[in-house]
């Protein structure tokens, strides 16, 4: 099982032609293209599932001596942490992506193999990087489709997608050159993964929701890994040994009907309003000085 090929990543954009690079107000005009809508963030936990999946990224997190990013033990914590994230490398500017990634590094430079571990992983390995992009991205793309905004993806838009990596730790060059090498390497990794068990059962309380107690569970479970499975794809589903039941099917799919009719129907500023939010949350806590994870 491995992370990446280094044969499937191409060589990409010369330095001087890096989206950070870019004028602020091409930024600006590129990014007012991008689809955004909250909807995309219910597919979340389905992300991590996949970016968990590959071994050495799943390991990390499971062995990970940084407690604070545990998200069965902090979960409002690190689903802010992770949302805004994406809220940043989405819209930010570059020195919010800088910002961000120095304390990211912070909390990355602590997870590392040891002896004992089952496999090798540095957080801060670029190719694990850009596997969590890949994820990232793909997990976006995916809601767009669903949701109907097909039209307006493109090589363009694609290409933006690699501030998913680079507000990491992976160097622009390694993002694929192309939406057609990205699929090659998607498949191509895809088709290497191994879940280690122990990350699977990780998981499977992520998905069921059952590491916040039994009245929680009781309540939102089935709701939550309805949710959680229908956005996560089959190859995934596989891994985890855990599909949906005919009636979360039906339930995935009479949500998605009703998410495509709100999104259709709510002006673009609203649905971008949570993305906003969040952003302006990080901008505040660099001019304070408090944690931005």
């Amino acid at each position: 099982m491995t992370a990446t090929s280094s044969s499937a990543i191409p060589s990409y954009v010369p330095a001087d032609q890096r989206p950070e690079r870019m004028s602020r107000e091409e930024m600006d005009a590129l990014v007012s293209t991008i689809p955004l809508h909250s909807a995309a963030l219910l597919a979340g936990p389905a992300n991590v599932i996949m970016q968990m999946a590959n071994a050495p990224v799943g390991r990390g997190v499971v062995e990970s001596k940084v407690e604070s990013g545990n998200i069965l033990k902090h979960p409002i914590k690190r689903t802010r942490t992770t949302l805004s994230y994406l809220a940043v490398a989405a819209i930010g500017s570059p020195a919010d992506r800088k910002a961000y990634r120095e304390a990211v590094n912070s909390a990355h430079r602590q997870v590392h193999s040891t002896k004992e571990s089952p496999v090798k992983y540095n957080a801060m390995d670029p190719k694990l990087q850009l596997w969590v992009a890949a994820c990232l991205y793909k997990g976006w793309e995916d809601t767009e489709r669903l949701y109907g905004h097909k039209k307006n993806l493109s090589e363009e838009h694609y290409r933006m997608g690699a501030t998913m990596g680079t507000t990491l730790q992976m160097p622009y060059e390694m993002w694929p050159e192309t939406r057609a090498d990205f699929q090659k390497y998607w498949d191509e990794t895809v088709a290497g993964i191994e879940m280690d068990e122990e990350v699977r059962k990780y998981l499977t309380k992520l998905a069921k929701l059952t590491f916040l107690g039994e009245v929680p569970t009781a309540l939102l479970g089935w709701y939550a890994e309805a949710l959680t499975l229908g956005y996560l794809p089959t190859e995934f589903q596989d891994m985890l040994k855990l599909h949906p039941t005919k009636g979360q099917k039906r339930f995935f799919d009479a949500h998605n009907v009703l998410i495509r009719t709100a999104t259709r129907l709510t002006p673009k500023p609203i649905q971008e309003l949570p993305f906003r939010v969040l952003l302006a949350d990080v901008r505040r806590r660099i001019r304070t000085g408090q944690p931005l994870i």
